[in-house]
């Protein structure tokens, strides 16, 4: 199984054909029988959960079936040519999942990987489905665990995405080591206060939680690989 992130960046002369995208490329997904899972996503602006949507970025999350069926998408897609004929940017960065807990859309995308040794950089996707009377309490806690996160040691980067503005969110992160994530999730007094919130408040009606091995990054997006110069 390879896990793939795709986030393209247009011309705001062309949002009209992003748009369209979101619509035009479900078919080709849904008749690709060596994608087991996909999501075509939206991104914020501030790289985590956002209110703010980014209207010329846009995303596509995919599960394959093996490497060579990521090669083939990438290399000879319907949707790999649009991207190069309207997308002024595209990165991908394609993993292997190490650990996965809970649902998306009542599905187990990454299976159930519970690796216990954990070497090298980190990718982590944090995604839920927030209760809708549950809003103003989740997105009153957002930017507080967002700036921490951006200032904690050994974050690389991280994008906010979603499939719906305001209630279906995610987060990936991107983390120089797992004993980085894990302080981080753990160590911080303000992390931990909404992580506690999120239980005994009942904020989300699905969530998932999964943590990947990084096994390549093609592309540039914002003008850079966010991956280069790191080793894998």
């Amino acid at each position: 199984m390879i896990v793939s992130l795709t986030i393209v960046r247009y011309r705001n002369s062309l949002i009209p054909f992003a748009l369209l995208a979101m619509a035009i490329h479900r078919l080709p997904l849904m008749l690709n029988r060596k994608c087991s899972f996909w999501k075509l996503l939206g991104s914020g602006r501030n790289g985590t959960f956002d209110l703010q949507p980014d209207w010329q970025q846009w995303g596509l999350l995919a599960v394959w079936d093996n490497q060579e069926a990521f090669n083939e998408f990438y290399d000879k897609s319907f949707i790999n040519g649009w991207w190069k004929t309207f997308a002024t940017e595209k990165w991908t960065i394609l993993c292997e999942p190490l650990q996965s807990h809970g649902k998306w859309d009542n599905k187990e995308p990454f299976g159930k990987p519970d690796a216990k040794v954990i070497n090298g950089p980190i990718a982590v996707l944090t995604r839920a489905t927030i209760r809708l009377n549950k809003l103003k309490g989740f997105w009153s806690n957002v930017d507080s665990v967002a700036n921490i996160m951006a200032d904690a040691p050994g974050f690389i980067t991280s994008l906010g995405i979603g499939e719906a503005p305001i209630y279906r969110q995610a987060t990936f992160s991107i983390w120089k080591s797992i004993e980085d994530v894990k302080a981080f999730a753990y160590t911080s007094k303000e992390h931990a206060a909404v992580i506690k919130k999120t239980r005994n408040e009942n904020w989300y009606s699905e969530e998932l939680f999964a943590r990947f091995k990084i096994v390549d990054s093609l592309g540039s997006i914002n003008g850079k690989n966010p991956l280069r110069g790191i080793e894998l």
